[in-house]
């Protein structure tokens, strides 16, 4: 997949989830829209019911002070005291709020505004919210001789107890939108992962063909020199092409090895053969391989193996590549006159090899991914740099084989620190 192509497909997925996420913030925008009003039209019954009530309350009291209706007052209401007190009035409304499922706190007080004056109340707590936001309702319209009074009533959780009625469909919704951004993401994630893979097989293969190119064009070359009938024939002649064969030969076998090393971590079927093993020996036996490539650059091995004992339990041959892997990476990424530093010593239950190197070094952000398999670190100005991206995953992999730990410190232009501990003994 090209990055054009990766790109349209996060394109196409990011609007198509902001297009559901907007679908989905409107059903619950309506959805909350819907249950305000079905708790205000509830409310509004049950205060209708209630002022229809106090208004009947009252005419049976007038009625039983005076007996002959014809000579009331000129319609005017009873004071409130003769025909009902506070709490039969929040009674009342408790009462009708519950029969329509209205199951909230609520303040309540009978207010008089010409006079700015409140006749009965359950709190003097909630007075500006009852005049500013409550619910008011006229009482005795027909006294024509009193200025206007209300019941007004609020709620003081009213948004708390919509959210608690649409909480189902709410923890729904959340749960739906979640979902949808962790799979977006994830995809996204897999999709940009994929591309990187993708990327770094192709710059393998393209590595994997040049280093088997050299070696295969030498044995070819040297194979026609051998047949060549006109080229003058001595023991030395012989002995110098079949060397080159043989080298090349065992170069050919390394980078085989080391692809087999790659496919067997892949599928997991990696397998030790427990040992006792000397890692002064092994590292020892490395160097002699690897002197020659250091001594070319005009640079030298420095040992301080303190570690006694030297021997633990693991795979001799794995546990010579890790070294090898190792000292082969710090002397590939050092330029010109590399300063190696190889030092062992005793820590708890094992031994901790330090490998040191005056290399070009790792950024912060680059040692987060040299043990991914087929990364490779970028070798900047230095185009000699071979390698298939395999050797530190090898490495990681080989330790964890052996229950140990890795650790990296580097500086770029100033070189890199490995540290590895290896226990005595592998745990069963």
């Amino acid at each position: 997949m090209n990055r054009k192509a990766l790109i349209g497909i996060i394109i196409i997925m990011t609007i198509a989830l902001i297009g559901l996420l907007g679908v989905q913030l409107y059903w619950i925008r309506s959805a909350s829209s819907v249950k305000e009003a079905s708790f205000r039209r509830s409310v509004n019954e049950a205060m209708a019911k209630v002022v229809y009530k106090l208004e009947r309350l009252e005419k049976r009291r007038a009625a039983e002070i005076n007996p002959f209706p014809g000579m009331l007052s000129f319609n005017k209401h009873l004071d409130y005291s003769l025909f009902i007190t506070p709490y039969e009035m929040d009674s009342l409304i408790s009462l009708e709020l519950n029969i329509r499922g209205v199951d909230t706190r609520y303040q309540f007080g009978i207010y008089k505004p010409e006079q700015d004056y409140f006749i009965m109340e359950k709190s003097s707590d909630y007075r500006k919210q009852l005049i500013q936001i409550g619910y008011a309702y006229p009482l005795f319209s027909y006294d024509m001789f009193t200025t206007p009074e209300y019941l007004l009533i609020y709620f003081p959780y009213e948004r708390q107890f919509l959210l608690t009625e649409l909480w189902g469909m709410l923890l729904i919704s959340i749960v739906l939108i979640v979902v949808i951004v962790y799979t977006f993401s994830y995809t996204i994630t897999i999709l940009i992962r994929q591309k990187k893979i993708s990327d770094m097989k192709s710059d393998f293969i393209n590595n994997m063909t040049h280093e088997f190119k050299t070696p295969i064009s030498t044995i070819s070359l040297a194979c026609e020199a051998l047949e060549d009938k006109e080229l003058p024939r001595s023991k030395a002649f012989y002995d110098n092409y079949i060397e080159m064969i043989r080298e090349e030969n065992s170069r050919l076998s390394i980078l085989s090895e080391r692809i087999l090393q790659a496919a067997v971590l892949e599928k997991g079927e990696l397998k030790m053969y427990r040992e006792m093993v000397d890692l002064h020996a092994v590292i020892r036996d490395v160097m002699k391989n690897i002197r020659i490539q250091v001594e070319i650059k005009d640079g030298d091995i420095h040992t301080n193996l303190r570690a006694k004992p030297s021997q633990l339990e693991g795979d001799k041959v794995h546990l010579t590549n890790l070294v090898y892997n190792l000292l082969d990476n710090a002397t590939k990424y050092t330029p010109r006159r590399p300063d190696i530093r190889i030092r062992t010593e005793n820590s708890g239950q094992g031994i901790t090899l330090s490998i040191q190197d005056n290399g070009t070094g790792i950024s912060k952000h680059e040692q987060k991914k040299i043990f991914d398999k087929l990364y490779r670190i970028p070798t900047g100005n230095i185009h000699n740099v071979r390698g298939f991206g395999l050797g530190l995953s090898y490495v990681k992999a080989i330790v964890g084989e052996h229950h140990g730990k890795i650790t990296i410190d580097s500086e770029m232009n100033k070189g890199t620190l490995f540290k590895i501990y290896l226990p005595y003994k592998i745990p069963d």
